[in-house]
C-alpha cells in the first residue's frame, strides 16, 4: 500500500521535471552543495586531521599549510570544527523538520477531513502557536528544556508544526471535495483508507517543498540559539557556539575564526533553500505571471 501511496507523486516528478530543466537546475545545484556537505559529516573522522575538542597548536594560527583554516582561540583545528560541526548541525535540522512533519501532518489530515469542533480547535491551538516569532518561540523552549540534541530538536520542532498543519489541512479542505473521494466514500470505504490512499497522495509533493524550506530554516534557528549560549554544551562542536566564541576575536584580525562556520552556516541553508524554491517553482508555475 505504501508503494501505491508514492508511486503517484513519483510520476508527478518525473512529468513536471521534463517541463521545467531550468528550475531543475537550480534544484541540481543545490543538491550537489548539500552532498558535498553530508559527505563531510558522514566522513568527518576519516577528514579530519585533528580531534575537534583538543589543542593542537598555537592559538589564532593563521590558514597554513598545516592548518587549512587556522586554529581558534584555544588552539583548536578550525577546519577539524567544521567537519564535525557539520554533523551537529545537519543532525538537530533534519530531526526537527522530520518531528514537526510527524506531528503536524497527520493533525492536519484528520482536521480537515473530519472538520467540526475538532477542526476548530486544532486550528486556534495551531494558529496560536504560529502567531509568536520563530526564534522568540525557539528561546524559550530551549530555556525551558535546557541544552542537547534533542531538546534543542524538539525546541525547534514546535515551530514548524503549524506550518505543515496549516499546510495539509488547507490542501485537505479543497482534495476531500472531489468526485473519487466521494466515490471511495460511497463505496464504504474507512476515513482513514481514504486519508491515506486518496487525500495524502495529492499532499506529498507540496510536503517536499515545505520540508526543504523549513530545514533550511532550522539550520539558522539553530545556529543562532547556539550563537546566544542556548543550544549545545560547548563541549560539542557547532558552527554556531564557533561564532559566537570568536566573535570577539574578530578586531584582532582573526578573520577565519568566524568566517569559515559563518560560510558553512551560508552555505548548507542555500543548499536547502534551492532545492525548496526550485521544486516550489517546479510544482506552482503560477508564480512566474507574477
Amino acid at each position: 500500500m505504501f508503494t501505491r501511496v508514492l508511486r503517484k507523486p513519483f510520476r508527478f516528478f518525473i512529468t513536471m521535471g521534463k517541463k521545467h530543466r531550468a528550475e531543475w537546475y537550480i534544484v541540481v545545484v543545490g543538491g550537489i552543495i548539500l552532498s558535498v556537505i553530508i559527505f563531510m559529516s558522514i566522513f568527518a573522522p576519516l577528514l579530519s586531521p585533528y580531534d575537534p575538542l583538543e589543542s593542537v597548536g598555537e592559538r589564532f594560527t593563521p590558514p597554513c599549510r598545516e592548518y587549512i583554516m587556522g586554529t581558534n582561540n584555544l588552539g583548536f583545528d578550525v577546519y577539524s570544527r567544521i567537519l564535525y560541526g557539520s554533523q551537529t548541525i545537519l543532525l538537530i535540522s533534519v530531526t526537527a523538520a522530520l518531528f514537526s512533519a510527524f506531528v503536524g501532518i497527520p493533525i492536519g489530515l484528520m482536521s480537515g477531513y473530519y472538520g467540526g469542533k475538532l477542526d476548530r480547535v486544532l486550528a486556534l491551538v495551531m494558529d496560536s502557536i504560529y502567531s509568536f516569532p520563530g526564534l522568540i518561540l525557539a528561546i524559550v523552549m530551549a530555556a525551558m528544556l535546557g541544552p542537547g540534541v534533542i531538546n534543542i530538536s524538539l525546541a525547534i520542532a514546535v515551530i514548524y508544526i503549524p506550518t505543515y498543519f496549516r499546510m495539509v489541512r488547507g490542501q485537505v479542505l479543497s482534495v476531500k471535495e472531489e468526485l473519487y473521494v466521494e466515490a471511495a466514500r460511497s463505496i464504504g470505504a474507512r476515513a482513514m483508507t481514504i486519508m491515506l490512499k486518496y487525500i495524502f497522495p495529492n499532499v506529498i509533493a507540496s510536503l517536499a517543498v515545505v520540508f526543504s524550506l523549513n530545514v533550511a530554516d532550522a539550520i539558522l534557528t539553530e545556529a543562532g540559539l547556539s550563537y546566544l549560549g542556548l543550544g549545545l554544551p560547548p563541549d560539542r562542536p557547532d558552527w554556531g557556539i564557533d561564532l559566537s566564541k570568536g566573535k570577539v576575536f574578530v578586531p584582532l584580525g582573526t578573520w577565519w575564526v568566524v568566517t569559515f562556520p559563518g560560510l558553512m552556516i551560508t552555505l548548507v541553508a542555500l543548499s536547502f533553500t534551492m532545492i525548496g524554491e526550485g521544486l516550489n517553482e517546479i510544482l506552482n508555475p503560477r508564480l512566474k505571471e507574477h
